[in-house]
């Protein structure tokens, strides 16, 4: 099956209503047991055409989103990145760190008109960031939200990759810190870092040293 190719209805609907700075925005990094939550926000230009490719990042591969990231940075008028630390997902619970997360992204945006956020209606949000619509698969059907999709997630993946220099063995460089048997066995074999969630059942069943059956998560 085809992946769906996201569009520009959502933008264009308020350029039409003369809002020019349309910020489209998405995270990476819930479901993994270890490293950031990082979100990035986009404005791409008023009246664009979008980028050829350009699409949900999970429907891409590491190259694809390398090469796009780079084109969307330059094409955008604005890209702005946040993200929270483990220590603050740990401490406020990962729903409310990725919202941190996106409220950053969203201010280094500066002015911006209104906001396009992949998922469901977050309690707040408006309050922090201004007028916003919440996308249900926003990321496979708003295109600045998938542009915003591919820069984060190239962002994470290359923190990832230098985390993984620092501590080696649990193929961070390739899972991303996601729960797959290679990092399961990782942890079992050489313990916990300081940038494993303490607060994900996964980690704090190694902790314990208790063994429990665990899906894979790729």
């Amino acid at each position: 099956m085809a992946p769906i190719v996201p569009t520009l209805r959502y933008e264009r609907g308020h350029w039409r209503a003369g809002r020019d700075r349309v910020v489209g925005v998405d995270e990476v990094g819930v479901a993994p047991t270890c490293g950031p939550v990082v979100a990035a926000a986009v404005v791409m230009p008023r009246d664009c055409h979008r980028i050829p490719g350009v699409r949900d990042s999970k429907t891409l591969s590491a190259s694809q989103r390398e090469r796009l990231a780079a084109i969307i940075r330059r094409r955008a008028v604005a890209v702005g990145v946040g993200a929270a630390s483990v220590d603050e997902i740990d401490r406020l619970n990962i729903y409310h760190a990725t919202h941190l997360a996106m409220r950053r992204a969203i201010a280094r945006i500066g002015k911006h008109d209104h906001v396009l956020v992949d998922g469901l209606r977050i309690r707040g949000f408006e309050d922090e960031v201004g007028p916003y619509t919440a996308i249900v698969d926003g990321d496979a059907l708003c295109y600045s939200i998938a542009c915003a999709s591919v820069v984060a997630k190239v962002v994470r993946d290359r923190l990832m990759e230098r985390l993984s220099v620092r501590y080696p063995g649990y193929g961070w460089e390739h899972n991303a810190g996601y729960a797959t048997l290679e990092h399961r066995t990782a942890i079992r074999a050489l313990g916990v870092t300081p940038f494993h969630r303490r607060s994900f059942a996964p980690i704090q069943e190694a902790i314990l040293g208790i063994e429990q059956p665990t899906l894979e998560l790729v």
